[in-house]
């Protein structure tokens, strides 16, 4: 192919990705198969392999990661990253907007958006791409993480449209999805180690660190309401996040009732209602309201604390926690060895979801709640993706009800149980005698973080495991093409792959 139509073709895929990726991620709207897609971005890293002097420093390809950081670098940032005073009621609402009065003349009108629960980001474009990505940190630098942040599909990389500023910074939230979040934990649990406690610090860990590639893998999500710079042609914060949606920034909207004007307390506090109950529904987590005067002349007027802005607030929700019964404690073995029990609860709906399991974490926190079966037990998720079990109606308990006895041998083997000293956890010493433990760790040296062996996977381990075919590790590689065949559902390719990986 010559130059000058490798050229044309690059322009023309790398344009039909970025358009294709838009409404995916930023719009919700599927334009093209995930096959197609992906046939079209193998075409383009081909054609980048040919003629790696045609390939754009934004190109979709760059997407999956693969940059190595050693270290974060620290900088400082343009212009102080301040939090937000809390409030917890209506009459806090009041109060503020009484005092920003006595500093205005004019009416003033509010925006209230979500207040996303996930991890604060400043992102610097210059003419149209994104050169800077900076955490929070303490306010007045943060850490460089922009290679991390430039694996996230619903920033763009390159703007849409020719109206943005020459230079200026966007700020917003990066989050886990509930369901991505969900699944990360899920194959932590089958893997047997500790779960995640929350999808906000585990975004703040994904985003430091070193291999981008994994960061991409992650399926990190992203909401940018906050436009910054020299000159805006822009009066309102409205007006600025409408703009920033034009621009491809996946931005909260009216249309999915995520950001609203308002002009009294009333129609803020019916916003706040709506979410407060609503919040469960969403495919995010968020922890309030936030409130802010609309127009920046008003902001300018009334200024800033040492901490935080005075035209803008942040109300907070209550964790949510409901009651239900508990049934059964159970205990888990992970590939460590060590024992998590775990309340098995009567179903009930808590943020949107159908709780059945809360974990106990150890026989200090037991013992500390008192907790015992069939005790109607108060259950909370707060920040916590995990649900747990936050206080027992004693009223309700049967006067008959025995105190819960911690296990003293292993559920899976029966060893004796250890507890080191300022060890919070038990261990069953078994490691390898210990069903749980043994698969577990041959589950993790065939993970995508450790060896990465094409072809096996959890299910697979198990299955060999069971047939007594592999008890450890390195019976893994004494298998042969035979043993697997003969296998229930083993066909010729599937066993061959097995092999080869």
């Amino acid at each position: 192919m010559e130059k000058e139509t490798a050229k044309l073709k690059i322009e023309e895929i790398s344009t039909q990705l970025r358009t294709h990726n838009h409404n995916y991620y930023v719009l919700s709207e599927t334009t093209i198969s995930d096959y197609d897609f992906d046939m079209l971005l193998e075409e383009l890293h081909k054609l980048e392999e040919q003629f790696p002097e045609l390939a754009y420093e934004d190109s979709p390809t760059k997407r999956v990661g693969g940059e190595i950081t050693k270290n974060f670098k620290t900088v400082k940032h343009k212009s102080r990253m301040l939090s937000l005073s809390n409030s917890y009621s209506k009459e806090d609402i009041q109060d503020f907007e009484t005092r920003i009065k006595k500093l205005v003349e004019n009416e003033l009108e509010y925006i209230c958006e979500l207040k996303y629960d996930g991890v604060a980001i400043g992102i610097t474009y210059k003419n149209g791409k994104l050169v800077q990505a900076l955490t929070r940190g303490d306010g007045v630098q943060g850490d460089d993480i922009t290679a991390n942040v430039k694996t996230i599909r619903s920033i763009p990389l390159q703007l849409k449209g020719n109206d943005y500023p020459e230079e200026f910074e966007i700020r917003g939230e990066l989050f886990y999805p509930k369901d991505v979040f969900e699944n990360l934990n899920k194959e932590r649990e089958e893997a047997g180690e500790d779960l995640y406690a929350n999808a906000r610090n585990t975004a703040s860990g994904t985003l430091k660190m070193l291999d981008s590639k994994v960061v991409s893998k992650r399926k990190l999500d992203s909401y940018l309401y906050f436009v910054l710079g020299k000159d805006l042609p822009i009066e309102t914060h409205y007006d600025a996040i409408q703009k920033a949606g034009e621009w491809g920034f996946k931005v909260p909207t009216e249309k999915h009732q995520l950001i609203k004007k308002c002009t009294t307390i009333d129609q803020i506090f019916e916003f706040i209602t709506h979410w407060d109950k609503e919040r469960g529904n969403l495919n995010f987590e968020i922890d309030g309201i936030v409130i802010k005067v609309n127009n920046y002349a008003r902001q300018e007027e009334i200024g800033f604390t040492a901490k935080s802005p005075k035209w803008a607030i942040a109300y907070k929700f209550k964790a949510e926690k409901v009651s239900t019964k508990l049934l059964e404690i159970t205990y888990q073995v992970g590939r460590t060895g060590a024992i998590t029990p775990v309340a098995n609860l009567a179903p009930v709906l808590l943020a949107g979801t159908t709780v059945r399991r809360a974990s106990l974490h150890n026989a200090d926190q037991i013992e500390k709640l008192d907790i015992r079966v069939n005790d109607t037990v108060f259950v909370e998720k707060g920040g916590e993706i995990i649900p747990k079990i936050v206080g027992v109606e004693v009223t309700q308990r049967d006067i008959f009800s025995e105190p819960t006895t911690y296990i003293q041998v292993c559920p899976e083997c029966e060893t004796t149980l250890v507890r080191k000293e300022g060890d919070a956890k038990h261990f069953c010493p078994n490691e390898w005698g210990c069903a749980p433990q043994i698969k577990g760790k041959m589950q993790h040296f065939i993970s995508r973080k450790a060896m990465n062996i094409d072809g096996l996977g959890e299910e697979t381990i198990d299955l060999l495991f069971e047939e007594k075919l592999a008890s450890n590790i390195a019976d893994l590689y004494e298998l042969n093409f035979e043993q697997l065949f003969e296998l229930e559902s083993f066909k010729e390719k599937k066993s061959k792959n097995i092999i080869e990986g």
